[in-house]
């Protein structure tokens, strides 16, 4: 039972996987800090607000009457722009760069050149059928 536990932990993806979590929770970090400190300002200056968080709000009356509530899209906006970088710094710096190291793995491998495939069985059952036809005519 051990055996195997021990050959599900030292397989490569899973490995892989870890340091995947672990990179992108410190990543993610990074991205928030930025999205927060200067992108939500800048855009939140176009809207007149203090931040994106609190730009564009709706403001809504509640269930009972007595207060209000406050829908603030520029908060959803953030949260997009916020993935649209993380998604970003992901594909440059990780997925476009193995990509290119895989499509250069592949020009050092040697290519094998595949046989033609012969004929296939119906193929030479017909040229038998037309060679005896042949012969009899």
């Amino acid at each position: 039972m051990l055996s195997g536990f021990k050959a599900f932990i030292l397989r490569g993806n899973v490995i892989d996987l870890a340091v995947a979590v672990v990179i992108g929770a410190a990543f993610t970090a990074v991205v928030n800090t930025i999205v927060e400190a200067v992108f939500n300002p800048l855009i939140g200056a176009l809207f007149n607000a203090e931040s994106l968080a609190t730009a564009l709000p709706v403001v809504i009356p509640t269930a009972g009457g007595e207060a209000e509530a406050t829908i603030y899209f520029g908060a959803v906006i953030a949260a997009i722009i916020q993935f649209l970088l993380v998604a970003v710094v992901v594909y440059f710096a990780i997925v476009a760069p193995m990509n290119y190291a895989n499509k250069l793995a592949d020009a050092r491998k040697p290519k094998v050149v595949e046989p033609e495939a012969g004929p296939t069985e119906a193929e030479l059952l017909l040229q038998i059928r037309d060679l005896l036809a042949k012969q009899n005519s």
